[in-house]
């Protein structure tokens, strides 16, 4: 065996266990180390969604004060709403002013306070949440690409709210952006104006305000 052979098959190996090397990083820089969190909706066996618990991680977007859609309707006791959004869908609503699919919403629900500590006026969150509404997208698995859960504290899973329910009507005929009232999110309304993504139905609705 000549030196010239000899050569050029040292090199293949050393070529050939670079190019394994350069492999195996690659995998473990894009492999989602255990206990990340999730990038989207996840179901029991039986179809349920599963409550994300690491929703804090997520994207908050805005909280509400004794908000309803409904005219007259008080609830008896005063409440915050906190939402919020998992961030692979809010970085694409960043470049786009749209909803991807696998967007999940969660929405918490907290008793408001008056009386604690220090507090002398006004209203602060509770501690304890009072339950959860969920808003998902994922086009193979609702016929109408969203679907809405209600969880209430505690529960782990929840059955999708069937799509007679007057939620769905209310967002699809209201809501800014893709069934979803981004209206009432102070950083995404203006992306969505930016970008030309408005409903139609809303536009109407706020035309001249």
């Amino acid at each position: 065996m000549n030196k010239a052979y000899m050569r050029v098959n040292t090199l293949l190996r050393i070529a050939g266990v670079l190019l394994v090397s350069v492999c195996m990083i690659s995998l473990l820089a894009f492999r989602q180390p255990a206990g990340a969190p999730n990038v989207g909706p996840e179901y029991s066996s039986d179809g349920q969604l599963r409550m994300p618990d690491n929703y804090r991680e997520w994207i908050y977007l805005s909280s509400g004060f004794d908000m309803s859609y409904v005219p007259n309707q008080a609830a008896g006791h005063h409440m915050f709403d906190n939402v919020f959004v998992n961030p692979a869908a809010y970085k694409i609503f960043q470049q786009t002013g749209s909803w991807p699919d696998k967007t999940v919403f969660v929405l918490e629900i907290r008793e408001a306070q008056a009386k604690g500590s220090i507090n002398q006026s006004g209203n602060y969150q509770g501690t304890d949440v009072m339950g959860y509404d969920i808003h998902v997208k994922d086009e193979t698995h609702f016929q109408g690409k969203w679907a809405f859960f209600n969880f209430n504290s505690g529960e782990k899973t929840s059955k999708m709210i069937p799509q007679s329910a007057d939620c769905y009507s209310c967002h699809a005929a209201h809501a800014a952006v893709d069934t979803t009232f981004v209206q009432f999110y102070p950083t995404l309304l203006p992306i969505a104006k930016a970008k030309g993504t408005l409903s139609a139905a809303y536009q109407k609705e706020t035309a001249g305000k």
